[in-house]
């Protein structure tokens, strides 16, 4: 699995770091989304899907 965001889609909700904190972050100055691992294991993939269904701007895609 890969994770790839757009920044310039990211409205920072923080949706994503509700769902996978391990795999998101946000800057602290605008909230932006921070990926902390493009390629996470596969046992976060749920949670890494649910993060990618919620982002209300679509800014996260996953690669299988």
């Amino acid at each position: 699995m890969k994770v790839i965001i757009d920044e310039n889609k990211c409205v920072g909700a923080g949706q994503c770091v509700l769902a996978a904190a391990d795999v998101f972050d946000q800057r602290d100055e605008d909230g932006i989304v921070v990926l902390l691992n493009p390629l996470p294991p596969d046992d976060l993939g749920a949670q890494v899907e649910d993060a990618a269904l919620r982002c209300p701007a679509l800014a996260i895609e996953v690669v299988k």
